[in-house]
């Protein structure tokens, strides 16, 4: 049986035996649940909670596999959603909604001109971000229903699938693309990639969460701070499509080699921010001797006033950190659209423009080949200065 059709059976056999209700997990406190969140062009949307023992809360949606929300507590306890999203579906289908939570692909980030040449075939993309191709094209993965399995998995976690087919949005190949989020007693989300193809494809899949640790989305970013385990980024020109450099850090305002606040540069005389409105650029992760396939320490977010702290550890070469510089707080359509910087994205991937630059980390998957890569987000609190 197709593996695309046989999660779909699979899910709708769960959400019908347990009336959208709890499914068993074998972690101690640990839950998931399952509800019907909305419905697209005739097809169902469902909704996955995963709670932890200490109270954590990860809200899921088959649309675009998009994290809606991620609960924890701050310092003094108090629980709050941490990630900007939507409680209703119809907000995620109105307007302009700039991947809140989303699993962003066939290809995370831009592509030049959407163009690149593979094996001698040179391929166009749809162009929706002026003159480049941006997080898949016109309707890439954020805006796909995958189907989910919360049952045949690690605990405490829901694996979601989507296939493409050969040619959506102009990408070769028909890629089976799978996205597990799994929420552990050590108080971290999991966010693990898999993905296959039937032919040579660019593949380059990221999740695009807005991080707000106040855990009030009305309130800027700009306080928290930040660091990012890199010496070097990739400067962009004025597109925001890489150079093709490798540039170091010291001495700009790309240095958050230690915590730095996100606002006491931000607003720098520097090309690259004005290029950016602000921060939207790709950091070059230190691996260290690690194999790529190791987890390791990217960033570390920090809430002053509330105490939140996320440490990022993840197996990708590359981090986009954008700072909200679009965010524009007008409404659209039946969605809410969140202020100007009231979030930022901390989003692990491969290089932007990859299949231009072969000088960059890899992003072509071949057949027979298994992509596969991790990010883990760990939640902690630290005491008020």
């Amino acid at each position: 049986m197709h593996d695309g059709l046989a999660n779909a059976l699979r899910s709708i056999c769960a959400l019908l035996m347990l009336g959208c209700g709890v499914l068993p997990s074998s972690d101690a406190g640990a839950a998931v649940t399952a509800a019907v969140f909305g419905h697209v062009d005739g097809k169902e949307v469902a909704i996955y909670t995963l709670t932890n023992a200490h109270g954590i809360e990860a809200r899921i949606t088959t649309y675009g596999a998009t994290i809606v929300s991620i609960k924890t507590p701050d310092r003094d306890g108090h629980v709050q959603n941490i990630v900007l999203g939507f409680d209703r579906l119809e907000s995620y289908l109105a307007g302009a909604v700039p991947y809140y939570g989303a699993t962003v692909g066939r290809y995370a980030n831009r592509i030049a001109k959407g163009r690149f040449t593979l094996d001698g075939t040179g391929y166009q993309l749809p162009l929706n971000d002026g003159p480049n191709s941006l997080h898949g094209g016109n309707r890439g993965f954020d805006k796909r229903i995958w189907t989910a399995d919360a049952r045949g998995g690690a605990p405490n976690s829901v694996r979601l699938t989507y296939v493409s087919a050969a040619g959506e949005e102009g990408y070769p190949g028909e890629l089976t693309a799978h996205v597990t989020y799994r929420l552990a007693e050590d108080d971290s989300v999991e966010i693990a990639y898999e993905a296959t193809t039937t032919a040579p494809t660019p593949v380059n899949l990221a999740n695009h969460a807005y991080f707000n640790l106040t855990g009030d989305p009305t309130r800027p970013i700009v306080e928290h701070e930040l660091q990012i385990n890199a010496e070097a980024f990739t400067p962009v020109d004025s597109t925001l499509i890489p150079t093709g450099e490798a540039r170091a850090v010291a001495g700009t305002p790309f240095d958050f080699r230690h915590p730095t606040s996100i606002g006491s540069r931000i607003g720098a005389s520097d090309e690259q921010l004005t290029f950016g409105r602000g921060y939207d650029h790709n950091w070059v992760l230190d691996r260290g001797a690690a194999p790529s396939s190791a987890l390791r320490l990217a960033a570390v977010l920090t809430d002053p006033s509330s105490g939140r702290v996320m440490e990022l550890r993840t197996t990708q070469p590359g981090l986009q950190f954008y700072s909200g510089n679009f965010l524009n707080g007008k409404p659209s359509g039946q969605g809410t659209v969140y202020g100007f910087r009231t979030g930022l994205c901390l989003e692990t991937q491969h290089f932007p423009d990859s299949p231009n630059h072969p000088a960059f980390p890899n992003t072509i998957l071949r057949p027979g080949e298994t992509y596969a890569e991790k990010t883990v987000l760990r939640f902690r609190t630290a005491k008020g200065k």
